[in-house]
């Protein structure tokens, strides 16, 4: 219940702290950034220089992952990620994983016709295997991506290839649309992990409610559908996930 509290406790401060960029200069007024990913799948959204992030997921078995992203130069984001599993709950034998890093290039804004693209790095898998020390579903390693707005104003769709293992050369893809009301709240769906029978797509879907422009909460399901299991015999199931997002600027 104490680390529960200090999870809480956390996402309070940050709805709580005051917006220090990401606003309408001539009108004083605050407006939603662009997504820098949905829930599992990147997009071509970047920080802005200076711009900061920081995120808290909960997920299955009272693990939590938690990311930092930095805008440190106009079109490169930089940032890490680490999980620990067994935070939340009663469970001894809280576990802290090594940090993994990410990477995003965006080296085109897009135009009518071609999307937004971006490239970059993710090393951040799900599922950690103690005795393998690695992580059963992988990060999306070297990633290309593009977002792109298409037949409604706010209804946009990204996709991209993606290579997490170098030993294995496999070669993935990615496919995601998202829906934004008024600012308010957005409808995320994506299809992960495509294109290689060895490890079948995960189909995901979620909403993001925007509390402030600057502080949000998703709440998503993760591998719709499955019931399985890994090789090893390690669950592989539907999974809940929450998590909470805020981002500003320097």
């Amino acid at each position: 219940m104490k680390r529960l509290n200090i999870v809480l406790s956390l996402a309070l401060l940050l709805a709580a702290v005051p917006a220090m960029a990401a606003k309408d200069k001539d009108k004083g007024e605050a407006v939603v950034l662009p997504d820098v990913e949905m829930i599992d799948i990147p997009t071509a959204g970047i920080l802005d220089y200076y711009g900061f992030l920081v995120k808290t997921r909960a997920y299955s078995g009272g693990g939590v992952l938690t990311g930092l992203n930095f805008g440190v130069l106009e079109r490169l984001n930089l940032g890490a990620s680490m999980t620990v599993d067994k935070f939340i709950g009663s469970d001894s034998g809280i576990k802290m994983r090594k940090p993994e890093i990410q990477v995003k290039f965006r080296f085109y804004d897009g135009g009518y016709y071609i999307p937004a693209a971006a490239v970059g790095y993710d090393g951040q898998g799900y599922y950690y295997n103690p005795s393998d020390k690695k992580y059963l579903e992988k990060g999306k390693g070297l990633y290309l991506v593009g977002s792109k707005e298409i037949g409604v104003p706010s209804l946009v769709m990204h996709g991209g290839f993606n290579v997490p293992d170098f030993d294995n050369n496999y070669l993935f893809s990615f496919i995601g649309m998202n829906y934004t009301l008024e600012d308010k709240v957005a409808f995320m769906v994506e299809m992960d992990n495509m294109f290689h029978s060895n490890d079948p797509s995960r189909f995901n879907a979620g909403t993001r409610i925007y509390i402030t422009p600057y502080f949000q909460l998703d709440l998503a399901v993760r591998e719709i559908g499955r019931n399985g299991k890994f090789d090893n015999g390690l669950g592989r199931k539907a999974e809940r996930i929450v998590q909470m997002r805020y981002n500003t600027s320097f």
